[in-house]
């Protein structure tokens, strides 16, 4: 089969070629999904950089996320799941060979069925950005009737935290960094979009809730973001954190220890059977509902997986970025 491959840590162009490599079988428990798209999210390039590991296997099919088509199961697996549509989770997480190829096999329960009207190349958006999102909305309860903040708005996360949240009840609120994305978010759902480099985004957060701030603040960089919690949480609030943009975070602590604030630090990988259960039923629930918009800024060929990771480190594209296999 086809695949995109590395075998050492460095730059796109620089490590990643497409190779004819063996076509896996799948083990006892396991299905084989003949992929249709992979996912391209910021760990996977900085997996490949080697900036959040280093390489530990000598062969890499990188990307977690992807969707396709059960074309064979392994022992103990319904064989009525040959045919199906599903997307997948956790592809190359703690393994060598993720969806960035012709086929994956891996264990049954990382094959989530596609519901009908949903696109593989939506499918390929789940796995990370999408149950990072659900996760995240309600991992402190439910969120009806309460102000949440979704830090940066137009990313792939932030874009399903603010459809989730909406659905769920809550008044939302979110930061951008320009027109366009503001207009990304909006499309999402948020009722109030902040452009942090034109506008003071405490003043704003006061402004809209009435002095009262944010009952969650969603936070992709709490490394950058810290600083902005005396003037956005409210008291007794919660900030949910997914990600990091360096080592050490100095967070405010006279506020929170004052605020009884709460942090909440997640890993969409290390999600438990039951909170990735409740997950994906979430998301599925939203995609067989027709409620869920799923943004693929950027799809391109598997033979230009190196320009996929470079969009993705540049930022430069509002929405998911999807190679078609």
């Amino acid at each position: 089969m086809r695949a995109a491959c590395y075998e050492a840590n460095g730059a796109a162009r620089d490590v990643l070629r497409v190779l004819e490599v063996d076509r896996p079988e799948p083990g006892p428990g396991e299905v084989r999904v003949r992929l249709a798209t992979s996912g391209v999210n910021p760990s996977d390039v900085k997996s490949r950089a080697g900036a959040n590991r280093r390489l530990a296997y000598p062969r890499v099919i990188p990307h977690s996320d992807g969707a396709g088509t059960i074309d064979s199961v392994g022992a103990g697996v319904d064989p009525a799941r040959v045919g199906e549509r599903v997307w997948v989770w956790n592809g190359q997480w703690r393994r060598p060979f993720g969806t960035a190829a012709e086929f994956i096999a891996l264990p049954a329960i990382q094959a989530v069925p596609l519901p009908p009207g949903t696109s593989f190349e939506a499918g390929a958006c789940l796995g990370i950005p999408a149950l990072t999102a659900w996760h995240a909305v309600m991992l402190d309860g439910p969120v009806e009737g309460r102000t949440i903040l979704v830090s940066g708005g137009a990313g792939a996360v932030s874009h399903y935290a603010i459809q989730f949240a909406r659905a769920a009840g809550a008044t939302v609120l979110t930061t951008v960094s320009g027109p366009e994305k503001a207009v990304h978010a909006e499309a999402a759902g948020a009722q109030h979009v902040i452009n942090y480099r034109t506008e003071n985004v405490g003043d704003r957060v006061k402004a809209v809730t009435g002095g009262a701030g944010c009952d969650r603040v969603i936070e992709l960089d709490i490394t950058a973001n810290a600083r902005l919690l005396p003037d956005v949480l409210a008291p007794r609030g919660t900030v949910v954190v997914y990600g990091i943009g360096g080592p050490e975070a100095a967070l405010p602590a006279p506020f929170c220890l004052f605020a009884s604030a709460t942090v909440k630090f997640f890993l969409v990988y290390e999600l438990t059977v039951a909170e990735r259960a409740t997950a994906v039923a979430g998301v599925n629930g939203m995609l067989a509902a027709g409620r869920l918009q799923n943004a693929v800024g950027l799809s391109l060929p598997l033979d230009r997986v190196a320009e996929a990771h470079e969009a993705v480190e540049q930022g430069r594209v509002i929405g998911n970025v999807v190679l078609t296999v």
